[in-house]
């Protein structure tokens, strides 16, 4: 059924503010994996509370607005939708702990075809309440599958770019936990999706599948280990497209080519299953 265009467009979010501690970065960052190697600085730095550093991914929860597909005033069908692109970008570290306030606004709704589905466009921009610095602007698109064809809507932002023909410059492969997804859900989506096989097999999948900002934030992990050492701060932008669902238990391939001074293009790839479920990422770092 197609979805309202005005409604969409013009959707009332409140403002969210969220505090947080060290043990809520600590939570994320263990949601992503890291601390399987446990006595690897790089990686203690993220869910030791010695010198404990946010892991720059972190930004896409905080201040979420919540699952408001989920509201049966959006006429979406919420079973069906799924995570289209994440684009972030960082204006400064984040710190491990404080209060962020942000109120997000749909940016774009792109009407793809009655049997195309939609996109919609989520942006908001993360500030610390207490200096009233911008900490991260965070813009997050959802494939609606089943809600396309209302006839109108806005043109799409310019669009990633493709990762190169030629071979890649670094190759990082990472596991997945199997709990992974019951574990990332606690830090701010809990979309049954990820958790309940009988909600997934009604979305069409096998299995609950991996949140798409969790499989992002395992691939910032190899791009951060291989073009900063392993320090998050040295990031500055991540965007990227979701092609294909990843499982739990998976492991992830990521490919990454160097483009001249601090871009970074990638993809990723699950070798078992042959597929790519990243596509058109492009990375910035400190130069």
């Amino acid at each position: 059924m197609p979805l309202d265009y005005n409604r969409i467009k013009n959707w009332d979010f409140p403002q969210v503010t969220q505090t947080y501690g060290e043990k809520d970065s600590i939570l994320y960052a263990l949601g992503l994996g890291l601390g399987e190697q446990p006595t690897d600085p790089r990686q203690l730095r993220y869910v030791y509370e010695a010198q404990l550093k946010a892991f720059p991914t972190q930004a896409v929860v905080l201040a979420y607005p919540g699952f408001w597909m989920q509201d049966p005033a959006s006429g979406i069908d919420w079973v069906r939708i799924v995570h289209g692109e994440q684009r972030l970008r960082l204006h400064r570290p984040l710190p491990v702990s404080g209060t962020v306030r942000a109120r997000a606004r749909v940016t774009h709704v792109i009407d793809k075809g009655a049997d195309k589905g939609a996109l919609v466009i989520v942006e908001r921009t993360l500030v610390d309440a207490a200096t009233g610095a911008e900490l991260a602007t965070v813009n997050h698109t959802t494939f609606c599958r089943a809600d396309g064809g209302f006839g109108q809507g806005d043109t799409a932002p310019e669009a990633l770019l493709a990762a190169p023909a030629r071979a890649p410059d670094a190759v990082r492969s990472l596991a997945i936990m199997p709990q992974a997804a019951l574990l990332y859900r606690l830090n701010a989506d809990p979309n049954p999706l990820h958790a309940d096989p009988e909600v997934a097999r009604a979305a069409g999948f096998d299995a609950p599948i991996l949140h798409g900002l969790c499989t992002y934030g395992v691939a910032a992990r190899a791009l951060v280990d291989t073009f900063a050492n392993g320090d998050g701060d040295q990031l500055l932008e991540l965007n990227v497209r979701f092609s294909r669902p990843v499982f739990p238990g998976e492991t992830l391939e990521v490919r990454m080519w160097r483009e001249g001074g601090a871009r970074v293009l990638f993809d990723a790839r699950v070798p078992a299953r042959d597929v790519t479920v990243l596509s058109n990422g492009v990375a910035e770092f400190r130069t």
